[in-house]
């Protein structure tokens, strides 16, 4: 049975959280996030990476681990925190969520950039794998060979050469003066944001976890 008395008794928290990441989302999608929350956990009060893993939406995602991975990080919970969890509970568990819903149409133009910063930071932090601030060739050697790779059209040393000359161009995109015998350390969140920039992220971020059966629950206004 869903703990619906817990969640009527908290809504207002997750209704500000949604209020503050300025994304779309109604308060049925909450309802049913929540109750896909207490699927995973076991109608328990956190979720742990191992109920992430079981979902089998997931199992075909090549890049599965950085996204279980993300729901952890501290880094994604806007609190300028750094590290990882062992448990997250459902609030920490929207908190992530909203880096895969559109932004609301209410938004000012202002809050517009601050979500889209906030989403690039998201997809920044899951390849900056040791959190300092650069994506190194190796961290995005490793993302490049797992999408390219797991498929199995392509070998992992052809993956790794695709991953290789992209990065040698980021590098001559970002520091074009850079001398033949520069070492170029990776990309900073800074060139992250040139590289994406005038790439439209609403569509090309989104992860699939509502695949159930929802029960009837009532708190308030609220209805199935």
């Amino acid at each position: 049975m869903y703990n619906y008395k817990h969640y009527c008794k908290n809504l207002h928290k997750y209704i500000h959280i949604v209020d503050v990441c300025f994304f779309t989302v109604s308060q049925e999608q909450i309802k049913n996030l929540y109750q896909r929350f207490q699927q995973l956990s076991g109608n328990h009060e956190k979720i742990s990476r191992d109920d992430l893993e079981r979902i089998p939406a997931l199992n075909n995602n090549p890049i599965r681990k950085q996204i279980i991975t993300a729901f952890f990080d501290k880094r994604n919970q806007h609190q300028n925190d750094v590290g990882s969890l062992d448990e997250i509970g459902f609030e920490q568990f929207l908190m992530v969520m909203s880096h895969f819903r559109p932004v609301n149409s209410t938004a000012t133009e202002e809050e517009k950039v601050t979500v889209r910063k906030q989403k690039l930071r998201f997809l920044f932090n899951m390849h900056d794998t040791d959190n300092d601030g650069i994506i190194t060739l190796d961290e995005y050697r490793t993302v490049v060979e797992e999408l390219l790779s797991q498929s199995g059209a392509i070998e992992t040393e052809v993956a790794r050469s695709i991953a290789d000359a992209a990065m040698l161009e980021v590098a001559s995109t970002n520091v074009p003066h850079m001398a033949p015998d520069d070492f170029y350390e990776g990309i900073t969140f800074e060139h992250f944001e040139q590289i994406l920039k005038g790439i439209e992220m609403e569509s090309r971020m989104s992860i699939r976890f509502l695949d159930m059966n929802t029960a009837t629950m009532r708190c308030g206004k609220l209805s199935s």
